[in-house]
């Protein structure tokens, strides 16, 4: 894991730090060809340049999102306001975690996919992957 998610991680309260750290290694199992780095302030991990997913700390936890996760049709995740297709969920402890669920969302993370990379040269219209 890159210095600066770690520096992120020690930030954070000894719960906030273990569903980090395991929020973490979980992702970049599985994604292991994702770039991850530090952006907007919070670690997320990119598929060819397209952000994918990443966490961050909120006044009632840490917030798991997906950029594309209000497709991934799981009940789970709930859809963000906006024209975005993004989809979270929230933890406030290691405990709620449900490592299944992570795994199966993070699949379909690979898969189903909208094209953010590119937003602003499409003037804020979002296409889907292939």
């Amino acid at each position: 894991m890159k210095a600066e998610i770690l520096a992120y991680h020690e930030k954070q309260t000894a719960a906030a730090q273990e569903i980090c750290n395991l929020l973490a290694a979980a992702i970049s199992q599985a994604l292991p060809d994702a770039e991850n780095k530090i952006w907007h302030a919070h670690p997320v991990w990119f598929l060819e340049g397209n952000p994918t997913v990443g966490y961050s700390k909120q006044k009632d936890g840490i917030r798991l999102m997906f950029w594309s996760g209000a497709d991934f049709e799981e009940e789970q995740l709930k859809p963000g306001t906006g024209k975005f297709k993004d989809a979270s969920i929230r933890y406030t402890s290691i405990g709620q975690v449900h490592v299944p669920d992570l795994k199966r969302w993070l699949k379909k993370s690979q898969h189903i996919q909208w094209h953010y990379k590119n937003i602003v040269k499409r003037k804020g219209r979002l296409e889907l992957l292939k």
